[in-house]
């Protein structure tokens, strides 16, 4: 977990000032995202004709709350990519890849 996610975690009313949504709301948020993001996922599952087992391949960087949390500081911030990717412990790449 990225030091920003833990930090908001601790400190709800930091949530404000932090990514630019109260802590209610970002959790709301994420909720939904991930709901969101397995629905979607599940959708693409069915559709696909597998040859090779399912759950291979590289595993996310990040996880989703922490990409939310990503997208959402770069957002309120307009911060490098850089100094993103140094702040979630990931690339230069990885975190304009997660943005975009």
């Amino acid at each position: 977990m990225s030091d920003i996610l833990n930090h908001i975690e601790e400190n709800h009313k930091e949530t404000q000032r932090l990514i630019g949504l109260a802590y209610e709301e970002l959790q709301q948020l994420l909720q939904n995202a991930e709901r969101l993001h397995h629905e979607k996922q599940a959708l693409l599952e069915a559709k696909k004709v597998r040859i090779i087992a399912g759950g291979g391949g590289r595993k996310p960087k990040l996880s989703l709350p922490e990409q939310i949390i990503l997208t959402l500081v770069y957002l309120r911030h307009m911060t490098t990519f850089q100094l993103l990717g140094i702040q979630f412990g990931v690339s230069e790449s990885t975190a304009n890849d997660t943005f975009n």
